[in-house]
């Protein structure tokens, strides 16, 4: 038995290294935690925490087949987003200078979108339809909170130049 004690020994300390120092924060507390905050940015940092933690539970709804309670899940999720969207709008704060918040909500989306592509591929037609619509509007949040930390002209190579052989 003595040969087994370094090998166990090296695998609780990987899983001390390797495991989350902070442990994950559950869906109400998150959800607390930002309607009692009042400051835009910060909310907007609370955001990822919140977008994976109910992503966790839509996860979970969809493993299950209980699509109600995920697109339940999913329709509090966007309505969040977009709120938090509009409140940093309305501060004016210059996203290119102070990306805080802007940043941090963009990431939240962009995260939710490429778990929504995993997800909606697994279900029938029919229930896709329900999550397609807060897909695309999640969609169309996240290129605008592209559009304000990254402004400009978007450059699209025109080959109109280039001549037909």
């Amino acid at each position: 038995m003595a040969p087994y004690l370094p090998i166990a020994g090296g695998l609780f300390f990987a899983a001390l290294v390797l495991s989350p120092a902070i442990p994950r924060e559950n869906t109400p507390e998150l959800r607390a935690r930002y309607e009692r905050e009042t400051n835009p940015v910060h909310k907007a940092e609370l955001m990822q925490k919140i977008g994976a933690a109910e992503f966790r539970e839509i996860e979970k709804d969809v493993a299950d087949r209980q699509f109600d309670s995920a697109a339940q899940v999913l329709d509090q999720y966007h309505s969040e987003a977009e709120e938090c969207s509009k409140e940093l709008d309305q501060t004016n704060i210059n996203a290119v200078k102070k990306p805080a918040g802007f940043k941090q909500l963009q990431i939240s989306l962009r995260e939710s979108l490429e778990r929504l592509d995993r997800m909606i591929p697994t279900m029938t037609a029919d229930e896709q339809a329900r999550f397609r619509h807060d897909r695309d509007d999640l969609e169309e949040l996240n290129s605008h909170l592209l559009q304000e930390l990254f402004p400009g002209p978007r450059s699209r190579r025109n080959y109109h130049h280039i001549p037909l052989p």
